[in-house]
């Protein structure tokens, strides 16, 4: 893809998508079938820059990752509770995959070689040292490479044995509790984890445990304050297991038939997901959107203009978004809260959003954990062209690219700047958006 995607002017949207798979559940399930005993057969699994990583990285690592005919379908070989991967020295890059690295780093903390994890710039700045912290006081060595607190890391041998007393901030990423979760029933000798803080973005973590179960192991919890894991536990294959669709993507289009007409059906998640950005159907519905769904599917259609909403949006960050772009055709300002974890994100969102729905000009009040977003006059759906093209800057980050193409049903040509970073999570969205409005 060239180093810019221009935008056509869009009215209308309707029509059925089958989503790609999860990242989330793709990256996790790829790690937890690596740790099991027994063989593990993956299908609809995501093809994208992010596991791809996780793919390569397990490779490295020794364990074998059959394709079946393509990515999607996968056999993955587990090393079961040896505690050690076949390959004892292996240096790994994982890209700008923060559900690659923060769980391969608890992993790897309790194997039994000498290991190196580094990423892109933008992965050297985000913080991984509250995992690091969360990990000492069982015995893990860890070395930062470069600036303390954040990757790249050198991992040494594990020489001990659990049970693991164990505290982990909550308040930054859920993924360093989830890092955790996974890791410890492979260690052995159980643990237990006690939360600093408020947790955030729980729905990741219940995806976490969910997934473990269906590997076997039953995690004890004191709300979400602390976690037992057994001495007990084991991760044994399941056998065969199938990847959902990604419900954080579904919100692109979602959102483009509550703006434009639709009905916009998205196939792979719904009522029974374990993902928590089916939430983001909840958000569409308080801004005027008829949603209904399906135990796997979910529909939305609408027109613009959108109810404001002020909303906490802790528990879905990622689909939150698509509710800032989508502000652009609300009737009043739209506050979105209890975001913070944005700024630690492929980049800072909060600062990366305000800036791009300026440009659109749209009236931006950002903090720390907040945004809030008033329209400009004159954005809607239909109006007559106003000024010239605007270039929005993606900042590597792949949601950036996806939820401005929203952008495109409002009165300004919209360019997209580097558009080919959507293949982090989902190489093909540009074409799948473009089948869907016109």
């Amino acid at each position: 893809m060239s180093g810019y995607l221009d935008l056509p002017a869009v009215r209308r949207a309707a029509g059925t998508l089958r989503l790609p798979g999860s990242k989330s559940i793709s990256n996790r399930t790829l790690l937890l079938a690596a740790l099991a005993e027994g063989t593990t057969e993956l299908t609809a699994l995501l093809d994208s820059d992010d596991t791809r990583v996780m793919r390569d990285a397990l490779g490295a690592l020794g364990v074998r990752v059959d394709v079946q005919g393509s990515v999607e379908h996968v056999k993955v070989t587990g090393i079961g509770a040896a505690r050690g991967f076949p390959v004892k020295a292996a240096k790994i890059f994982l890209g700008n995959a923060g559900t690659a690295f923060r769980p391969l780093t608890a992993a790897l903390a309790f194997a039994d070689g000498h290991y190196e994890l580094s990423g892109v710039p933008r992965m050297h700045e985000r913080p991984i040292g509250d995992l690091v912290s969360g990990l000492a006081p069982a015995g893990v060595r860890i070395e930062y490479r470069g600036n303390a607190g954040f990757p790249p890391l050198a991992i040494a041998p594990f020489t001990g044995r659990g049970p693991f007393q164990l505290r982990v901030r909550g308040d930054v990423s859920s993924q360093f509790l989830s890092a955790l979760l996974m890791a410890l029933p492979w260690a052995g000798g159980g643990a237990r984890i006690e939360v600093e803080g408020e947790l955030i973005s729980k729905p990741y973590v219940e995806l976490t445990l969910g997934l473990m179960q269906r590997f076997g192991v039953t995690v004890g919890r004191e709300g979400w304050s602390a976690f037992t894991i057994p001495a007990s536990a084991r991760y044994v294959s399941p056998g065969k297991l199938a990847v959902e669709g990604d419900a954080s993507s579904a919100s692109y289009f979602l959102a483009a038939g509550t703006l434009a007409g639709g009905p916009v059906r998205v196939e792979g998640v719904g009522r029974a997901s374990l993902q928590g950005d089916v939430a983001f159907a909840d958000v569409l519905e308080a801004m005027g959107a008829k949603v209904t769904r399906g135990d796997d599917w979910i529909e939305a259609s609408g027109s613009a203009p959108l109810r404001p909403i002020d909303l906490d949006m802790n528990r879905i960050p990622d689909a939150a978004m698509t509710a800032a772009v989508a502000a652009l055709y609300a009737t009043g300002p739209c506050t979105l809260r209890n975001i913070a974890s944005w700024r630690v994100k492929e980049t800072d969102r909060i600062a990366a959003m305000a800036t791009e729905l300026r440009k659109l000009g749209a009236n931006v009040e950002e903090g720390a954990d907040f945004i809030r977003v008033s329209a400009p006059p004159g954005f809607a759906v239909g109006a007559a062209p106003q000024g010239g093209c605007v270039a929005i800057d993606t900042y590597d980050d792949h949601r950036m690219a996806m939820c401005f193409s929203l952008a495109s049903f409002g009165p300004r040509p919209i360019r997209i700047n580097d558009p080919g970073c959507v293949a982090k999570t989902f190489p093909g969205y540009f074409a799948a958006f473009s089948k869907l409005v016109s």
